[in-house]
This record gives C-alpha cells, sequence and structure tokens, in this order.
C-alpha cells in the first residue's frame, strides 16, 4: 500500500482545507477525499453509533481504494474513532485532527486562549485531556458551536449567510478578564477556516485564528517515505449520499477532483 493514495476523511467539506495544505506538501502524492456528507453534522450523533458507523465505513474504504494513509481531517471524529479504527486496522497509519491546544499555549501573551468547536469536541474527555496537559497555565475557554459547521458549508456552497449568525456563533470565543483579553481562538472543525476572513472581519478585536490544517498536512507528510514517481491517477472525491449538489461539484472541480460513486 505504499504507494497508494493518501484518503482523507470528513463528515463534509471542511476536510478540503487540509487537502489543500497537503497537496502543497505531497504534490507527487495521489489523494482520494471522502465526505460523509449523509452522516453530516457529526456534533449530534451518539459516540457509539457514530463509532460504529465510521469503523465499519473504513472497512469498505480501505478495501477499494487501499491507501498509504488515511487521515481523519475531522476533529469530532478524531477525538472519538482513532483509537478504534487503529485497533481495526493495526496496518494501516492515521493521522488524526485534535484541537491545537499546545500550540495555542504556546503563543499567547493574555493567557486566554478559546477553542471554537462542535459540541462533540467540546464534550470528548480527549479535548479536556489535552487543556490539562498542554495548557493548565492558561485559560482555556471550550465553545461548542451547533450551528458553524452547517454555516460553513452553506457558505462554500455560495447560499447566503447573514453576518448576526456567525456573530452569535463566535462571539462566546472574546473574553476579557483581568485587563487582559482573548488572544488566540483555535478553530477545531476543518470547516471554519473556510469562514476565517468572515470571522476578521466580525470579531470585536483582533485575534490569531489557529488553522490546524497546516499542521496536519505536515504530520501526514512525516509519515510517509518519499515517493518518487508522480501519481498520474486523477484524484477524486466520494461522497456517501453520492448527491453532491451542483455548489459542491463545483467546488470540487476548483479543486481537480473528479466524483467517483460510493460503492454499497
Amino acid at each position: 500500500m505504499s504507494g497508494g493514495p493518501i484518503l482523507l476523511f470528513d463528515s463534509g467539506i471542511g476536510g478540503l482545507t487540509v487537502l489543500r495544505e497537503a497537496r502543497v506538501l505531497m504534490p507527487e502524492r495521489r489523494f482520494v477525499y471522502v465526505a460523509d456528507d449523509a452522516g453530516f453534522p457529526y456534533g449530534v450523533w451518539g459516540e457509539g453509533d457514530l463509532t460504529k458507523r465510521i469503523v465499519t465505513m473504513f472497512e469498505q474504504l480501505i478495501s477499494d481504494h487501499e491507501p498509504a494513509q488515511c487521515v481523519i481531517a475531522c476533529n469530532t471524529a478524531s477525538t472519538l474513532v482513532l483509537e478504534p479504527l487503529r485497533t481495526a486496522f493495526p496496518d494501516m497509519p492515521f493521522v488524526g485532527t485534535v484541537p491545537a491546544i499546545k500550540p495555542a499555549s504556546e503563543r499567547t501573551r493574555s493567557g486566554l486562549v478559546s477553542v471554537l468547536a462542535t459540541p462533540g469536541t467540546v464534550r470528548r474527555a480527549y479535548t479536556r485531556d489535552l487543556i490539562q496537559s498542554f495548557a493548565a497555565q492558561c485559560h482555556v475557554r471550550l465553545v461548542g458551536s451547533e450551528y458553524l459547521a452547517g454555516l460553513a458549508e452553506a457558505y462554500i456552497r455560495g447560499d447566503p449567510v447573514k453576518h448576526r449568525q456567525i456573530l452569535a456563533e463566535i462571539e462566546p470565543c472574546f473574553v476579557e478578564q483581568d485587563g487582559q483579553k482573548t488572544d488566540i481562538v483555535v478553530l477545531a472543525c476543518t470547516h471554519y477556516p473556510f469562514l476565517a476572513n468572515q470571522f476578521r472581519r466580525l470579531a470585536p478585536w483582533p485575534v490569531d485564528w489557529l488553522d490546524p490544517a497546516e499542521a496536519i498536512a505536515k504530520r501526514a507528510q512525516s509519515l510517509l517515505a518519499p515517493q518518487d514517481a508522480v501519481s498520474e491517477e486523477p484524484d477524486i472525491a466520494v461522497f456517501t449520499s453520492n448527491e453532491p449538489d451542483f455548489a459542491v461539484r463545483r467546488l470540487l472541480n476548483g479543486f481537480g477532483l473528479a466524483l467517483a460513486p460510493m460503492r454499497h
């Protein structure tokens, strides 16, 4: 499988932010992008049901595409199913996406950091363990947004998204305490960077919006041996619904992704 593609998996189209960075670092590689849009959004799933869904899905995906590596470009899925996936497929390298709490704690000057995530990521013990391990000296506010991933998907499709809807989701990230203000907001969902320009315009004051995409791509690259020959096969996108709408198809074309069916 060492010459196989890199499989990037997300609940929707947010993982395209990771694909963009991975292509810059590994232009010789072929990519298979998988969007579980039939299961979107993951934040509302029960843990047991979501784990079973994703592990079962990967049995088929690994069989169909024989990837060299799988990247879980979704915080909600990574904080829940990375270990079950590694147990179920011990020969497959998995790279996860976890909230960038460690780098945030190293960069903050005010000591006030917010983590903007889905409710599922906020609930996970994994996220709280990251705070305890790497940011105990900081005041970390966890903000679980129920609607922001959906707003990002709508924005990417070109649907109208009102500024007040976005502002309502990001406003809780901004904290003033003892004369200090939040100076870093961790974007703990791969959908959110698509709205980064909107965030900057609407923010009560300037902050560093920490996008994990580049770090994920670098980690993925570090686990792979260099590939001399450039892949001649096209990069593809697989949607579990098999029915992405016209706006998404146009977006995939812009990313140079050919749509392929999900086998059932």
